[in-house]
């Protein structure tokens, strides 16, 4: 499968959400949508909830937040056990 380029389904405007990302031609922001995946939603019940979504604009979502990741230094939390 071809790589998706995440430009073509995802902007930011601060008219928008206050310049949140979200899907072109909507108010739904890449942070909604991936809250909707980790609570358990699977890529049907969105696109059945939202049909604004396509299938392509959900791996957009998908790619915009890998290649965010990318660009992050994340460190590991520890917590003692006492």
């Amino acid at each position: 499968m071809a790589d998706i380029n995440w430009k073509d389904f995802i902007h930011s405007d601060p008219e928008i959400l206050v310049g949140k990302p979200v899907v072109k031609g909507t108010r739904l922001s890449v942070e909604f949508i991936l809250g909707l995946f980790a609570k358990g939603w699977l890529e049907q019940q969105i696109l059945e909830n939202y049909p604004t979504l396509t299938k392509d604009s959900l791996r957009a979502v998908l790619a915009f937040a890998a290649e965010c990741m990318r660009e992050e230094s994340l460190y590991a939390i520890t917590t003692d056990k006492n």
